[in-house]
């Protein structure tokens, strides 16, 4: 498969499962429909949540996905001044979302942006404590592994950077750099991405903390299924047995969507990996006419197969 088939994948692959899980978010698992009626306009009956929202429309996942993508083309760098400038742009501005609606927005990155907002510098704004371990900052970090051609060690560090303007804890930031390594290894079409990602993060790490937070925490031979929770762990534990359960794009957001509760960050998370293992041609065609946003989506998408000289412009 080509390389920019699978970057496509990944970028359209994030916004349809954050998009495909929206109406379902907040529900428990029982109260979903069966899998194969998850979709962007849920059966007759089913209580929508965000019942305002048009079908088709990303979250705040997608939004902030979007913002650090764009700053990442901006500035050929991960500059978390500018990127900090741009997750206050969808904020106040409601930038990168599809209608100039921001309906979705998490305590934790709000709290963040307030700070922001005070002065507070971006590499300090992200609330750092043991409870400040939401996913916010995982539901984003794709771009930059679609983007990234540094070293694993480089994308680890910028990996980590990323997280700290909304999320500061060590955490979060192990997360997003053990979601970056599997989606480099899934754009290189390896099997056994998951661990490899997992292996390559331990020889980085070494024996400091962020290894005892991989072991400790985050656990990733566990193999065990998440439970669709918004604690930035569950999410990405979550995400992977999705994806390792499924053999198309279409099941894997659907059973991420299944567990309940976050329903579009975990569809989003998972999606994103799915898009790359099966390619844009293998994410159903009619979830890719029913999103919305394809202008700003294809803008940057196009920049960034450019940037990565893909060749596929």
């Amino acid at each position: 498969m080509e390389r920019s088939e699978r970057i496509a994948g990944g970028l359209f692959g994030l916004l349809i499962g954050d998009a495909l899980g929206v109406p379902y978010e907040f529900h428990s698992p029982t109260e979903l429909p069966p899998l194969a009626q998850i979709d962007m306009e849920p059966p007759v009956g089913f209580q929508r949540s965000h019942p305002g929202v048009p079908p088709g429309t990303w979250s705040d996942d997608g939004a902030l996905a979007l913002a650090l993508l764009d700053s990442l083309l901006a500035c050929d760098r991960l500059d978390l001044n500018d990127f900090a400038l741009k997750i206050r742009s969808w904020y106040e501005q409601c930038a990168y979302t599809p209608d100039g609606v921001v309906f979705d927005a998490g305590i934790q990155t709000v709290k963040a942006i307030h700070a922001l907002q005070s002065g507070i510098p971006p590499n300090r704004s992200g609330p750092a404590g043991e409870y400040d371990n939401g996913n916010g900052s995982l539901m984003r970090v794709l771009p930059l592994a679609l983007w990234h051609i540094g070293s694993d060690h480089e994308l680890v560090a910028d990996a980590h950077m990323q997280s700290l303007p909304t999320h500061g804890h060590l955490r979060a930031q192990v997360c997003c750099a053990l979601y970056c390594l599997w989606a480099r290894y899934e754009l290189a079409g390896d099997p056994a991405a998951w661990e490899r990602a997992t292996n390559r993060l331990r020889e980085i790490y070494g024996d400091g903390q962020a290894r005892i937070e991989l072991e400790r925490h985050i656990r990733p031979d566990d193999l065990s299924p998440g439970e669709g929770k918004g604690y930035v762990v569950d999410t990405l534990r979550s995400a992977r047995w999705a994806v390792q359960q499924s053999a198309d794009y279409a099941r894997a957001v659907r059973v991420a969507i299944a567990l309940g509760h976050d329903t579009d960050t975990t569809a989003c998370v998972a999606g994103g990996i799915a898009g790359i293992r099966y390619g844009l041609s293998g994410i159903p065609e009619h979830w890719r006419r029913q999103l919305r946003g394809q202008t700003l989506v294809q803008e940057l998408l196009s920049r960034l197969l450019r940037q990565a000289g893909s060749g596929a412009e």
